[in-house]
């Protein structure tokens, strides 16, 4: 067992809802093992109150949660990320900055809760659902052998946890 402490960034475009939610679960359910992050291509510049509002509902971390800039994190002296998630299937498809010590990569595409229209609990059920499937591949992936397995290995399991149920189907391409 390794004492390394891995560094996580979750990505899509806003930076306003899924990417917020899974930073704040792997915070709470990854402990000290994970420095976790997010950020987004296009930042909105706030967090989903619907977001914030689930998660201190629910006791997850919300200290220092913002809407930034994945250019944050392509700079010299940003932290080195070991892992990279996209979380919304259009951040997926863009060209990512290169990340310094070229990070293991996934893509854990769900559908964005933030765009359901309709009454306060369609869209709570929908924030509910989204980090419920987060959770899924959250609580895999810190279960993974990260230490022991081989990057090859690693990266198809990482792969793996992005098709559990949930996952997203990219704007044109058939399920």
């Amino acid at each position: 067992m390794t004492d390394r402490v891995f560094n996580v960034l979750f990505l899509c475009t806003g930076n306003s809802a899924r990417s917020i939610l899974a930073e704040s679960a792997l915070r709470k359910k990854g402990g000290d093992r994970f420095n976790v992050f997010s950020a987004g291509s296009y930042p909105k510049g706030s967090v989903n109150p619907d977001a914030l509002t689930l998660l201190t509902d629910i006791g997850y971390p919300t200290e220092g949660l913002r809407s930034k800039s994945w250019d944050e994190f392509a700079v010299p002296g940003a932290p080195v990320m070991d892992f990279v998630f996209t979380v919304c299937d259009d951040a997926a498809g863009e060209v990512c900055p290169l990340w310094p010590g070229q990070p293991l990569t996934a893509h854990w595409g769900i559908e964005d809760p933030s765009l359901v229209q309709g009454n306060p609990i369609e869209r709570q059920t929908a924030f509910v659902t989204a980090l419920r499937y987060l959770e899924n591949r959250i609580e895999a992936f810190i279960h993974l052998p990260i230490a022991a397995l081989e990057s090859v290995t690693l990266q198809a399991k990482l792969g793996e946890i992005g098709h559990s149920e949930g996952a997203s189907t990219p704007r044109g391409k058939a399920a």
